[in-house]
């Protein structure tokens, strides 16, 4: 028999608060001209991105999420001394270590929050709410911010045709907390490592070590260039499109609901082709709202769900208590897949 106490948590979680933070700086396509052959036609039809955020100096990981976390911990009603644990979805944070959340922690003033990083690219924020949700059914945190964050703009090869136009920077931030009611349905999540290769970095950071010019990706003047996240776009978007959408399907059926159900629907922002492919397949009915942020904000990885989430509520396109389908998807290739109320 065993002498373990059991844990006593909440009986179900919810999202009581969402924050964002977009860059002050608004890039159009015409910048991203001035260093690839393309044109802003090709990049709206091949995308839907017409701007995106990018962050100057200041705006690093940590103080873009310490403005998100601040908005959502406001909207949520508690204060960041309530906070029992921070995870921080990111791949652009470049200090291996510490984790970047434990300087989130201490600057939002948490009572000694818990606090780590997570890399799952775009699923990131799913998996950061997800593990949020354990954390407060669970017992071992009452209110859990999950922030989603990224500098895409550091990791971008503006050289690049089939990239240079994607990226945005940006912080969203989420706060989880107790409920009496199932807020936050099942995950459906998953990896499929054999695809890794079509979203990567180009040359992982130990190739500088060996000063060995020949492993480096060199610029037109033959300087070695930074490493950048680049991607097979055609490959990624086919799995994109067929199978993320038997995805979302699969939390819809998890969650014991159908499309009809729906109010909402945040995917995360890659590409308006994608997003309109899924509706599509998903045969949404019209009066589900669709977040389209990626017009604006580009790809932020995993701040953009949360970033459109902000957005909808902000413009009234959403409300609180609406139901939304929420899924993430990108290099690993991993994903994942939630219904939730908004807050």
């Amino acid at each position: 028999m065993s002498k373990i106490k059991p844990s006593q948590g909440a009986p179900y979680a919810r999202i009581m608060g969402v924050g964002g933070y977009r860059p002050t700086r608004v890039v159009p396509n015409e910048v991203i001209l001035e260093k690839i052959d393309s044109s802003d036609e090709w990049i709206r039809s091949r995308s839907g991105i017409a701007t995106r955020h990018w962050a100057n100096d200041e705006e690093t990981v940590a103080a873009m999420s310490i403005e998100a976390s601040g908005k959502a911990i406001a909207d949520a009603g508690i204060t960041a001394e309530q906070i029992g644990a921070v995870v921080v979805s990111t791949v652009s944070h470049f200090s291996q270590t510490p984790a970047i959340a434990t300087e989130i922690a201490d600057k939002l003033g948490t009572n000694k929050a818990a606090a780590f990083d997570i890399s799952a690219g775009c699923a990131g924020f799913g998996y950061g709410l997800t593990l949020a949700k354990g954390m407060v059914v669970e017992g071992s945190a009452e209110y859990v911010l999950v922030i989603g964050v990224e500098r895409l703009s550091d990791l971008t090869d503006l050289e690049d045709r089939a990239t240079a136009f994607l990226f945005g920077d940006g912080a969203g931030a989420v706060v989880v907390g107790p409920s009496q009611e199932p807020n936050i349905g099942p995950t459906v999540w998953g990896s499929e490592g054999d695809k890794a290769g079509t979203i990567k970095q180009t040359v992982p950071w130990d190739h500088f070590r060996t000063g060995d010019v020949a492993q480096l990706p060199l610029d037109a003047k033959g300087e070695v260039k930074f490493p950048a996240i680049t991607q097979e776009g055609q490959a990624v978007f086919r799995w994109a499109v067929f199978e993320m959408a038997k995805v979302a399907q699969q939390a819809l059926d998890a969650a014991g609901i159908t499309a009809d159900d729906l109010d909402v629907f945040i995917p995360h922002q890659a590409n308006m082709r994608i997003i309109d492919s899924m509706v599509k397949t998903l045969k949404l009915p019209e009066h589900v709202t669709v977040a389209r942020d990626v017009e604006t904000t580009g790809n932020t990885s995993a701040a953009s769900i949360p970033l459109a989430m902000e957005r909808l509520l902000a413009t009234g396109q959403a409300k609180s208590g609406d139901t939304a389908l929420v899924i993430g998807f990108g290099a690993g290739l991993v994903y994942a897949a939630t219904v939730v109320t908004l807050p």
